[in-house]
């Protein structure tokens, strides 16, 4: 049975550190971690979350795009769990578009991030996969694996502007309010 984990707030010195990377084969402590991370990712109606936001500072995210209150446009795709990624190859072409973090309640940003990105990665079972991602799925798997090296979403900000709060995004960008 999966348990809500707590997310690491903005300003917690696990947000700005380097996670780990993850031996093989998983202990089953490490399954338990990625079914908690799942359901604590679907609770918050979160498209990622990284184990460091659960205080965990290992190499492991989940990408899981989905419409949902926060991202009611999200493409929809099945949960992918990843482990020790490697963005691979990436697209010249840096594209804006707003972001939000489980660990950054109520601000969005307006984040340049890669078209498109070629990675690799390893799966709970331990095989190696290869995939490339675009547009959004790009954009949630760069803010998770950006997780796994210390750095936030607000990190990559162009400039103070291009920060909103909740409430204005969902006014101003979304049209609701």
């Amino acid at each position: 049975m999966s348990i809500l984990r707590q997310i690491a707030q903005l300003g917690h010195p696990v947000l700005w550190s380097s996670a780990a990377p993850i031996e093989f084969p998983l202990t089953p402590d490490l399954r338990v971690l990625a079914e908690d991370m799942l359901a604590t990712l679907r609770e918050a109606n979160g498209v990622g979350i990284a184990a460091p936001q659960v205080y965990e500072p290992l190499a492991i995210f989940i990408v899981a795009s989905r419409p949902n209150p926060r991202y009611p446009d999200a493409p929809v795709m099945e949960p992918e769990i990843v482990i020790n990624p490697e963005i691979v190859g990436r697209s010249e072409e840096l594209v804006k578009g707003w972001e939000g973090c489980l660990s950054i309640p109520g601000i969005r940003g307006f984040v340049p991030r890669h078209r498109w990105i070629r990675t690799r990665y390893r799966t709970l079972e331990g095989n190696e996969v290869e995939r490339e991602f675009s547009e959004f799925v790009a954009r949630v798997f760069q803010h998770e694996d950006d997780h796994l090296h210390g750095i936030v979403f607000l990190d990559r900000l162009e400039s103070m502007r291009d920060v909103v709060a909740e409430s204005e995004y969902q006014k101003q960008v979304v049209g609701r309010g």
